[in-house]
């Protein structure tokens, strides 16, 4: 079933390849090469100045053999992962280390004393890789910001982004460069622009938004069509290739949204003031134009660069509230659009797509970034609404450039590809789901995604439904950037690419470049675009895992004033070590260890079934399964919650207790 892409190892002469050090916490390294079923050891003294996650270039000494690893001394730091790191300043009479705060082996840096940049001994501090030359002993480092001690949060928050590798701040290089930046629109510029500006044009947007990255229009034509324009903020107009800014842009190659903060892509001034479409303020777009019948029909379609004046911000909520009301201001077009998304909706679900819903968490916080409250946010019809158009804008500008070709040749694209699920991973799944009285059909992709649907479908609303989600979408690959095209599975789309969003994804401002140059019949053949597409999906996956990171660490500071409560939860996943729940209430999912169940039973897991079986007394603990829960520990600087199970009639609430040993899913008949 699965379209996987070709294999590229990488290799070159003399017994050299590419690949990423992954250091173990004993210091021993493994160099990991794509294509190369094992990896290649490399020893602590054959580092030769890479840390752990750069990209690099290893000599192959020893070729594997017995069943043995090949080992390889590295030869060349191809790619800094990282470049910025937390740790403490150690100070020596007129000497300055810092030593990194970090589980991986990493070197102590050398601080000019003019580097220090106010630093005292002791302090937490991040510092920047300035250099590491052949022949040094360590590598030199400068200091660009002391972590204070007041904010326990805004350490943890800050440690997590420089984990990962997102610098906290612009160099100062890359803020000049964007202080010469002249938002002002000229007219040799917007001549060369189709206007806008006096089309009802707006944004729709969450409320605390300040990056407006898109925006709609909407205009009646004497033909009976409807003429909607997706107008997109032209980053590419001032972050021009190859720039400083432009650089410092790829590195990041996304914004980072946690819980109190955005770690942005691209400096405020373009992200908040230059290309936000705000409103009544001209901007110049990107604009996918569309010609639609009121049955949802595209008769035409024009791509192009435009100038627009966006008339009203709405919010999500205002949008949703006209949407329901049918009242409000601009409510005519609004309704128009609403309905014309439901349709484009309703065709794609027709035609494969896989319909997920996702429930996103938010924190409610103070002043202080504490967490105080937990709200589950669930897409409603005005999400629906700006994420169709997206979708059709995004598939129109692949299928645009998808058709051209140099030399009987595709041209290098950074195509938003996401593969057929593992059929490995859909058995069981398909197994699990029968014993909740679902049927899954996995006879072909079709069928796959007709069964996927059909059980969201079902399954909504049912205390089976997150955990049938869950796993449904771990069946699922990982949608990632590539310029080989195997089109986007979960959407059911042939051609897919990111348009829409700029300001905060670098794929996207790749793409805007492209589709200019196809436009103006000049185009620049990319000879590095596979390997920008890679960077650019190990940043996302990175700014994702930081993400994840974050929400966690915020679910463990709400539940500390939760300490020995209970609660009701859903088995949210099993291990042989125990298994995990998610509180109802709050969705914060915590682990319920083995050892803390051996006064009750030794339990073993059954892989198939996907829960823990007691050995004595058959008591399940299976996926889906409704328990109660007592917090038992909430471990800040693990990340990590701590719950007891609560046995029947041993809870401290009011809340009744089930008198089965086990706690059998419900079976409700399909409607």
């Amino acid at each position: 079933m699965n379209k996987k892409k070709k294999e590229r190892t990488g290799k070159s002469p003399a017994n050299v390849v590419k690949g990423q050090l992954d250091i173990s916490k004993n210091g021993l390294g493994f160099v990991i090469v794509e294509g190369m079923e094992r990896d290649i050891v490399v020893r602590p003294n054959d580092f030769n100045r890479a840390f752990h996650g750069d990209t690099v270039h290893v000599q192959v000494n020893r070729d594997a053999g017995s069943g043995k690893r090949a080992e390889g001394v590295i030869t060349e730091v191809v790619e800094r992962k990282q470049k910025s790191f937390i740790g403490n300043i150690q100070l020596n009479k007129e000497v300055a280390f810092f030593i990194p705060a970090s589980d991986k082996p990493i070197p102590d840096f050398y601080i000019p004393m003019d580097k220090l940049n106010g630093a005292e001994n002791g302090q937490r501090v991040v510092v920047r890789l300035v250099k590491w030359n052949k022949g040094d002993r360590k590598p030199e480092g400068e200091v660009v910001s002391i972590l204070k001690g007041g904010s326990q949060n805004d350490m943890a928050m800050n440690e997590l982004l420089i984990d990962a590798g997102f610098p906290l701040a612009f160099d100062e290089t890359v803020m000049n460069e964007v202080k010469k930046l002249n938002g002002d629109i000229s007219r040799e510029e917007a001549r060369k622009r189709k206007d806008f500006r006096d089309i009802l044009t707006f944004t729709i947007d969450p409320v605390d938004a300040k990056d407006f990255d898109d925006a709609i229009s909407i205009r009646n034509l004497d033909n009976g069509c409807y003429e909607i324009g997706v107008h997109i903020a032209d980053v590419s107009h001032y972050v021009l290739p190859g720039s400083i800014l432009d650089k410092a842009a790829y590195e990041r190659a996304t914004s980072v949204y946690l819980p109190d903060r955005v770690n942005p892509m691209l400096p405020e001034k373009i992200s908040n003031e230059l290309c936000s479409l705000r409103p009544h303020e001209d901007k110049y777009t990107f604009s996918v134009v569309f010609q639609i019948t009121n049955r949802a029909e595209i008769k035409h379609r024009w791509i192009g660069r435009t100038i627009i004046h966006s008339n009203h911000r709405f919010t999500y909520e205002e949008v949703q509230q006209t949407i329901e009301t049918k009242d409000g201001l601009h409510h005519k077009p609004l309704l128009l659009l609403n309905d014309l998304a439901q349709q484009f909706r309703k065709e794609r679900f027709n035609n494969g797509a896989i319909n997920f819903s996702s429930q996103e968490v938010r924190f409610k916080l103070d002043e202080n970034a504490k967490p105080i409250g937990i709200v589950i946010k669930e897409s409603k019809e005005a999400h629906q609404l700006i994420e169709e158009f997206m979708l059709l804008a995004n598939r129109a500008v692949a299928e645009y450039v998808s058709k051209i070709r140099i030399n009987k040749e595709p041209i290098p694209f950074p195509y938003r590809i996401h593969d057929t699920p593992d059929d490995e991973k859909l058995k069981p799944f398909a197994a699990f789901a029968k014993k909740f009285g679902y049927k899954f059909d996995i006879h072909d992709e079709a069928a796959v995604a007709a069964s996927f649907n059909n059980l969201l479908k079902d399954v909504s609303g049912k205390p089976e439904q997150h955990v049938l989600e869950q796993l449904g979408i771990r069946t699922m690959a990982k949608a990632v950037y590539t310029s080989e095209n195997i089109g986007h599975y979960g959407l059911g789309f042939e051609h897919y690419c990111h348009f829409t969003s700029p300001i905060r994804r670098y794929p996207d401002v790749l793409v805007h470049r492209i589709l200019q140059q196809c436009l103006d019949k000049n185009l620049v053949i990319d000879k590095q675009m596979e390997d920008k597409c890679k960077h650019c999906s190990e940043r996302e996956r990175k700014a994702m895992e930081t993400e994840r990171a974050s929400n966690k660490y915020k679910q463990v500071e709400f539940m500390q004033s939760y300490l020995g409560e209970d609660f009701d939860g859903i088995i949210s996943g099993v291990a042989s070590f125990g298994f995990f729940v998610e509180t109802v209430l709050h969705k914060c999912e915590g682990l319920v260890a083995v050892r803390d169940l051996s006064d009750f039973d030794e339990f073993k897991l059954d892989d198939a079934d996907y829960a823990l079986v007691g050995m004595r007394t058959g008591t399940k603990f299976r996926m889906g399964d409704k328990v109660r829960i007592k917090v038992a520990a909430a471990n800040l600087e693990k990340r990590q919650l701590d719950y007891h199970w609560v046995p029947d009639g041993q809870s401290n609430s009011a809340s009744p207790a089930s008198k089965e040993k086990k706690a059998k899913p419900v079976k409700r008949k399909s409607k």
